[in-house]
């Protein structure tokens, strides 16, 4: 499947875009560039797919994302709703590996913003309260003017070059593929899998929106995201677990059948398995950094 090639609009005063995002439909679909991105959600929350990664975003989260590594940020229905009026505040930067130079990045100085961007090939998650920081440079860098811009760049992949809380979303194993037929398959199955998860889903629904056999379908998409589609959903519905755990307005059994599982073993299986807790443990968990 080949991913959308997205370009960063050109700017011929700037040697790097950055841009604040108050809509959810911006990029909002699987799509890849030649440029990193590190993207920091002040406020709003959705499902990510990295790679073959597939988790919850919220608000307060950064990610630093390698160039050609696909990627697709889909904000939770109610950003959708115009009678409810949820605002999603995104700040996004999209910058070349060379936009400073070809030797800049083999100085002995900055060996530490090398390996950070080697990381991110694979797509890295940023977490503890060095999120914070960086949120706070990003801020900063929006307003920043002339080399002043550079810099905060500089200081926010060293900041995540520093965290001790990062984490790895994308498999090594990962490929994407670029063949042109494939253009906009992929995004169409990960579409309505966000807008099923919670009924069982027959594989021959699915096949038909891949425009494949079933028997094909399933090599296919194991081929392309190195998991079952049975995998895959199992992981969209514990990821829809983690958010129902987060806002705890309802008990762990009715998490449960929310989610679209129909026994509460297979259920407490699947989210350990994935998140390697069990859904109380991950509850008190948040509950308890939220309160540090």
């Amino acid at each position: 499947m080949k991913p959308q090639l997205l370009k960063a609009s050109p700017n011929p005063i700037h040697s790097f875009n950055a841009r604040q995002d108050n809509v959810p439909y911006i990029n909002n679909r699987w799509h890849y560039h030649t440029e990193v991105e590190l993207i920091h959600f002040k406020k709003g929350n959705g499902t990510q797919f990295i790679g073959d990664s597939i988790k919850r975003f919220r608000s307060g989260d950064v990610i630093l994302i390698g160039a050609h590594l696909p990627h697709y940020w889909r904000f939770d229905d109610v950003y959708f709703d115009e009678q409810v009026k949820t605002s999603a505040d995104v700040r996004v930067i999209h910058f070349n590996e060379n936009f400073w130079g070809d030797v800049f990045l083999n100085l002995p100085e900055n060996k530490l913003i090398k390996v950070t961007l080697e990381k991110a090939k694979r797509g890295l998650q940023i977490g503890g309260s060095m999120k914070n920081s960086i949120g706070e440079l990003l801020e900063q860098l929006l307003q920043a003017e002339g080399s002043k811009k550079i810099i905060l760049l500089m200081e926010a992949l060293t900041a995540i070059g520093n965290c001790t809380k990062t984490r790895l979303l994308s498999s090594i194993g990962f490929k994407h593929d670029f063949e042109d037929s494939e253009n906009d398959r992929i995004h169409a199955i990960y579409e309505f899998s966000l807008a099923n998860f919670k009924r069982k889903i027959q594989t021959q629904e699915v096949a038909d929106i891949a425009h494949v056999s079933v028997n094909y379908f399933c090599r296919y998409f194991k081929s392309r995201t190195r998991k079952t589609y049975s995998q895959f959903i199992n992981e969209i519905r514990i990821g829809h677990a983690c958010k129902l755990l987060i806002e705890n307005k309802i008990n762990v059994k009715q998490i449960c059948y929310e989610s679209g599982f129909y026994n509460f073993a297979s259920f407490h299986k699947y989210f350990k398995s994935i998140t390697g807790k069990s859904p109380l443990n991950y509850q008190r968990e948040f509950l308890i950094d939220r309160q540090a």
